[in-house]
């Protein structure tokens, strides 16, 4: 028996449409997406396709859609559940899936713009790329995981913290490998790359978690 949850519909349509993206990339990219399951740990899918990255990539805009909808949907719970018990809310929703995935793309535009600007475009282009394919591979991983905790497992602190631990070691495990991959052309632009991590990733989030923070005070 499933379990019963607010608005239950709404997440399963959204869960649906999930699933329907990341068929459509097996189906479209066989070959891409037997390697990307296989990315934690191997090489080869980051050797083979940064190659060949465009700006705009029909496997990883699919992916990335994915994320989108996995990251808000466990979102929505993990707020209900450390936060504030609610209800689902459409306009909300929606809101947070346009905010998360405009301050990613705002993100990657920003760092494509200093790269132009400090001239180290083959680094950041390199570590977008790697940073985007365990981006994704988190949106993957957390598709069954939000079909888990709807249909079966009732959600709790220690499961919604260990399923954020999982994600930060999912994306760890990607910044460690690109950092090994590309260390020599790091170290040679090591006072650029620091600030770009200050400005770029360490700074918005510490904004973020501020904003956060105030708001629930």
């Amino acid at each position: 028996m499933l379990r019963e949850v607010v608005s239950n519909e709404w997440f399963t349509i959204f869960i649906v449409l999930g699933l329907v993206l990341v068929t459509l990339s097996k189906f479209l990219f066989e070959n891409r997406f037997k390697d990307f399951l296989l990315v934690i740990g191997n090489s080869k899918y980051l050797k083979i396709y940064s190659r060949d990255q465009k700006f705009i990539d029909g496997f990883d805009t699919l992916m990335f859609l994915n994320l989108l909808i996995s990251v808000s949907i466990f979102s929505f719970i993990a707020y209900s559940e450390l936060v504030l018990p609610s209800e689902f809310d459409l306009t909300l929703f929606v809101k947070v899936l346009f905010a998360i995935g405009a301050l990613i793309l705002i993100k990657v535009l920003l760092e494509r713009l200093l790269a132009s600007l400090f001239e180290i475009d083959e680094l950041i282009d390199a570590y977008l790329f790697q940073k985007t394919s365990y981006l994704n591979y988190s949106g993957f991983v957390l598709l069954p995981i939000n079909i888990l905790l709807i249909y079966s497992i009732t959600p709790s602190k220690p499961i919604i913290y260990t399923v954020i631990g999982l994600v930060l070691l999912i994306n760890l495990i990607g910044f460690i490998t690109s950092f090994k991959k590309h260390q020599k052309l790091i170290f040679d632009n090591l006072f650029y790359f620091i600030l770009y991590l200050c400005a770029l990733e360490i700074g918005p989030y510490l904004i973020l978690y501020k904003l956060i923070t105030d708001y629930n005070a």
